[in-house]
């Protein structure tokens, strides 16, 4: 009997990564050339799509049986004509670098051939590369949905062909019950004056300007352009020199103690700095040590803002008047307040969407650990659009691969349960889309990506997005359908925010 046994995913790329089995047979041979496409959709839904899957397939379907809520069974035939020409094929292919004694490599009767050496690799290749067709021909027959890496037996090759089983995890038996009018508290959060304020000192801050101090001394912050020289015990050290630094005094960027000993001081004055090195300080050699610093101020910036009046408001807005901007920039601030809440209602609905009184569901280990890869691979893609690698990245955070998907898994067992929650209540209300729900979400990718919506659709098949916005329909569904309690915010829940 042969049986496929599971290889490692393939390296991470865009978004994608592959599933891969390979076929044993009893002679110990082995090829791995299959690969499932592994995507990750909006909704991080794992789809595990697989071959020939047009109208014309071939009916090779044996058996299929559901022997678990999350695995089913099938059982297949690959027909006797293209199971032994495919044989035949690998067996050319193979016979050039076979060597049989008395005969020249290619030149040796086929049938002398298998006595010596047997069919087994044949079979085996010949099973490889029909494998793909004929898996998904049953899958689609079958009409499973599978999310794992299938395993496969060979149970018999005879006079009909090759009849082969496999066993795979698909998605699970969905329950969920009493998602109408799912309860959750809505935080409303009052805008302060002392948050206007904020919000408009921000762009007095973006708008203002810096300008040389000749008239007065130095002030907590201003820019000093400093030159200084450190020593310990009379001795310099490393890194404890500079000239025409710029510092800005109460930024603490330097030792404790060092920026306070500037106020005060002029342009032009040169003065000694004395401080001590904090316990934790990075050089081991300089920790807790006083230090002398010789300190020469070079220059003064102040930062000048811009008068707050109905001049400055018309710089930074369409409003010709400092209370027209006020009102509108309160506006915005409420408005902000108002889509944090709501998203925050929205994370209340979905959690208690997929507790035990709502949702259940025997998962297959499989589809966390898809999804906790996935959102690994998201990351890399991410981090090489900042110009970093995943693993840069790893060494930073002193993990490795295992350790990253295993940060990621909480999140990712919430997204697969949510994801199926959704699909489940999109069915139990026949929620439905339309070509023109399917082509607006398309041009809509295609923007988002600055693509071709014509090469989006030749990458992104329409029955993957008809089931994302499915789910889109069903979240919305059940977010206006909940029973929502309004509530001030707390005074320790807005310091904790602020």
């Amino acid at each position: 009997m042969s049986t496929v046994t599971n290889v490692n995913s393939l390296p991470l790329r865009d978004g994608r990564g592959a599933l891969s089995f390979i076929i044993r047979t009893g002679g110990g041979n082995s090829l791995s050339v299959i690969s499932l496409d592994n995507r990750v959709s909006q909704w991080y839904n794992i789809c595990l799509t697989v071959y020939h899957l047009e109208d014309d397939y071939i009916m090779s379907l044996k058996s299929n049986e559901k022997i678990s809520s999350n695995t089913a069974e099938l059982t297949f035939l690959i027909e006797k004509e293209p199971f032994d020409k495919a044989v035949t094929e690998a067996y050319k292919k193979q016979a050039a670098k076979i060597t049989v004694p008395g005969f020249r490599k290619g030149k040796a009767p086929r049938a002398l051939v298998e006595k010596m050496y047997g069919t087994a690799a044949f079979v085996d290749e010949a099973i490889n590369n029909l494998l793909p067709e004929y898996y998904g021909d049953a899958v689609k027959e079958s009409g499973i949905e599978p999310v794992g890496r299938p395993e496969f037996d060979v149970v018999e090759i005879g006079d009909e062909g090759a009849l082969l089983k496999v066993t795979v995890a698909v998605k699970p038996d969905v329950t969920v019950k009493n998602y109408v009018g799912i309860e959750a508290e809505k935080t409303i959060r009052e805008v302060t004056e002392e948050a206007v304020n904020d919000k408009i000192e921000q762009a007095r801050q973006r708008n203002s300007r810096e300008i040389d101090v000749e008239d007065r001394p130095a002030e907590k912050g201003d820019v000093a352009n400093i030159d200084y020289a450190g020593s310990v015990d009379g001795v310099p050290f490393d890194g404890g020199s500079a000239k025409g630094h710029d510092l800005k005094i109460g930024s603490g960027t330097f030792i404790p103690g060092f920026e306070d000993q500037i106020i005060g001081k002029n342009v032009g004055d040169e003065f000694d700095v004395n401080v001590t090195f904090p316990e934790d300080y990075h050089a081991e050699n300089l920790k807790g040590k006083a230090a002398v610093f010789k300190v020469r101020l070079n220059s003064l910036k102040a930062t000048e803002l811009p008068e707050l009046d109905d001049e400055f408001a018309k710089d930074v807005s369409e409003f010709d008047t400092l209370d027209e901007y006020k009102a509108d920039v309160k506006k915005q601030i409420a408005e902000d307040y108002d889509k944090r809440a709501e998203n925050d209602v929205t994370q209340k609905i979905m959690t208690a969407l997929i507790d035990d009184d709502h949702f259940e569901a025997d998962v297959p280990e499989e589809m966390f650990e898809n999804e906790a890869e996935n959102q690994v691979r998201d990351l890399d893609y991410r981090l090489r659009g900042s110009g970093l690698d995943l693993k840069t990245y790893m060494k930073y955070l002193n993990t490795d691969l295992d350790g990253l998907k295993a940060q990621y898994r909480p999140r990712a067992e919430q997204q697969v349960k949510t994801r199926l929650a959704l699909e489940q209540i999109a069915k139990n209300e026949n929620i439905t889309v339309t070509d023109e729900d399917i082509d607006a979400e398309l041009k809509r990718i295609a923007e988002a990506y600055n693509m071709d919506p014509e090469e989006v659709s030749g990458q992104v098949s329409r029955e993957m997005v008809a089931d994302d916005l499915k789910v889109g329909k069903a979240s919305e569904f059940v977010r206006k359908s909940a029973k929502i309690t309004e509530k001030p915010e707390e005074p320790a829940e807005k310091s904790e925010k602020e």
